[in-house]
Order: structure tokens, then sequence, then C-alpha cells
């Protein structure tokens, strides 16, 4: 987890991670999109490669980089156990709540009502 942490703490590759979620790309293609040397884009796909958070497979001439979000996904799990909850989520939980009170006292109700008619 601590490599995967240190793999997105640089503000070039989570940009990277984020032109790789929607399709492959070659080494050529992320680097044109970045003013910095072609070189220094290849060291932060071999940080990245080497965190898990790409594959590159060789097609032809060209070396293609896929996002691989297996090792995002425990860093993400571990990260949650931090997150609070939204004002939204806790007024949609008490909601939640409130309706399955509502349901049970409701069928209760009927039920403790049916039993009153038939000793009746």
């Amino acid at each position: 987890m601590d490599e995967v942490a240190g793999a997105i703490a640089d503000p070039v590759r989570r940009e990277i991670l984020l032109m790789l979620r929607a399709e492959r790309l070659s080494a050529g293609q992320i680097a044109g999109r970045f003013p910095i040397s072609r070189p220094a884009v290849s060291r932060h796909l071999r940080v990245l490669r080497e965190a898990g958070l790409v594959h590159d497979e060789l097609v032809g001439r060209q070396r293609l980089y896929e996002l691989d979000t297996r090792r995002l996904t425990e860093l993400a799990a571990w990260l949650g156990q931090f997150a609070q909850p939204s004002v939204w989520e806790r007024r949609f939980d008490a909601l939640e709540t409130e309706v399955y009170r509502t349901r049970r006292e409701r069928r209760t109700g009927e039920s403790g009502g049916q039993a009153t008619e038939e000793t009746a």
C-alpha cells in the first residue's frame, strides 16, 4: 500500500492514471500530453508499473499502457475508514430507519388488531 501511495503522490502520475482510465495509450501518446521530456514520462510510467497501477503490453513497435485499479481498490478501502458520512447520508440513513420502524409498527399493529378481533 505504501508503494501505491507513493506512486500517486506525484501530480503527473495522477494525471497519467486519469488518462488511462478511458483507454490504453502508448508511451508516446502519454508523453505528448505533458510539457516534460519523454524520459521523464518514462520514469513516471516505470514507477506506476512497479507499483502495480499500470500494465504494459508490447504491440508491434509500441508499448501500450493500461490502468489496473486493483491496487487502488486496496488503498481506497483503507482510506474509507477515515471518511465521515455526509450530512445527506446521515439524513437518508435516519429516513430509512424511520421507514422500517413505521412498517414494523404497522405490521405489529395489524396483527395485534387481528388477534383482538379473533378473541372477541
